[in-house]
């Protein structure tokens, strides 16, 4: 694994050899014409790291405490919704790589493990995400179920108030219910390990954190359809997150905030922490990166709130321009699909692995041993353009020339 996997993009190039076109797509895909797949990444580009040398970096931490709980590294794992579909117990798998590298794990509303099954395996890592549906009895049996489970933290997405036009999906014909038309089948031929797999668990499988609120011996589709019918919920509005700090103990994190302003409501309404995300550019194609918004942010609410910065994170050095314009750690979802997809549980955890030793690393480079120590002062600022004449060389004159002045 680790010779054949030196960074995520040979994850991503391992889950599309092993995944059929429909599913690798999926986790894969944005909105639209994509561009917002672009502008996150544009954003990490457009920042550069200023090294410092000649001090003592011997000895490294990149531990991160977040909501009273440390971890070993600023990075967790996103929620993503339908993981069973690229590995059976996905969930669960990268529950436990999560464990093992001590890092969060967001388990997604439309996971495929339940999140009873996910905090028994990973009891110090697991937190919730979910979405406020149209009916408010399941969405008070959620934060119910997450209180009697013992979740650490609860994060509600708030940025999905609308289906969005994935285009990739559409024309490969994903759908709910998801049907194995002829095309599908076609292009699943040429990955056998993955059909097997597929049929082997049954085909689509079960939303089991759903599965409590549908009909006594519902399908693994009818559970979905249930799914489709209260979600997204258009009526949601604040109210229903005051609804959810009053019900919920622990700590309350939004998701899929970008505007300072909606961050000083979360501010208002009680939440512990924000994660500036722009759903990994699967909604809106023309949002800014949560890059971009994240200063704005973060002089906003001071440190009143703890930031966690989501969407467009592939790289060790992007976690640390994170932390230095605010952020208090990373999460990422598609390597980890990628991971999963490439190679179960062992594939997430080499993510994770190379996320690790590539901060570790810039760490080094910039001379700052505590990952919690960074902030601006380790970010380029360009210089002001110097005189023109501060640059010119000047030609040689003839020994013994006279100067009428200093030259």
């Amino acid at each position: 694994m680790r010779q054949k996997v030196i960074n995520l993009d040979d994850l991503r190039r391992l889950a599309k050899r092993k995944l059929p076109r429909i599913a690798f797509d999926f986790i894969d895909g944005g909105v639209d014409d994509e561009v917002c797949l672009q502008t996150n990444r544009a954003a990490f580009l457009r920042y550069k790291l200023m090294p410092r040398y000649l001090r003592d970096v011997s000895k490294r931490d990149q531990s991160v405490t977040l909501f009273g709980r440390t971890y070993s590294s600023p990075v967790g794992i996103s929620p993503t919704g339908l993981a069973g579909l690229w590995r059976p117990d996905a969930d669960l798998m990268q529950a436990a790589a999560a464990r093992d590298a001590n890092v969060p794990f967001l388990l997604s509303t439309s996971s495929n493990a339940s999140l009873e099954e996910a905090v028994a395996l990973a009891p110090n890592n697991v937190w919730f995400q979910m979405y406020c549906t149209s009916d408010a009895r399941i969405n008070d049996d959620f934060v119910r179920r997450a209180v009697q489970a013992n979740v650490h933290a609860l994060v509600v997405t708030i940025d999905v108030p609308v289906n969005a036009n994935r285009e990739r999906n559409r024309r490969n014909g994903f759908s709910r219910p998801f049907r194995m038309t002829p095309s599908v089948v076609l292009d699943a031929l040429g990955h056998p390990a993955w059909v097997m797999r597929y049929l082997r668990t049954g085909g689509v499988p079960m939303m089991r954190n759903w599965q409590p609120y549908a009909r006594e011996g519902a399908s693994a589709a009818e559970v979905a359809d249930l799914f489709g019918r209260l979600t997204p919920a258009q009526t949601v509005c604040w109210g229903n997150l005051t609804r959810i700090r009053d019900a919920w103990p622990g700590p309350l994190v939004i998701k899929g905030l970008l505007h300072p302003d909606d961050a000083l409501e979360a501010v208002k309404l009680g939440a512990d922490g924000l994660i500036v995300s722009n759903h990994g550019g699967r909604q809106l194609d023309a949002a800014p990166s949560p890059l971009e918004a994240l200063p704005a942010i973060r002089d906003a609410v001071g440190d009143r709130l703890q930031i966690i910065l989501d969407s467009g994170v592939r790289r060790g050095s992007d976690v640390v321009k994170a932390r230095c314009l605010g952020a208090s750690s990373v999460v990422f979802g598609r390597p980890s699909l990628y991971g999963v997809a490439a190679a179960g549980q062992a594939g997430v955890s080499r993510a994770l692995e190379i996320m690790r030793v590539e901060i570790d690393m810039v760490l080094t480079q910039l001379g700052c041993a505590v990952f919690e120590r960074l902030d601006s002062s380790f970010m380029w600022a360009d210089l002001p353009a110097r005189p023109p004449a501060s640059i010119v060389t000047p030609q040689a004159e003839p020994r013994g020339a006279m100067h009428s002045e200093p030259v």
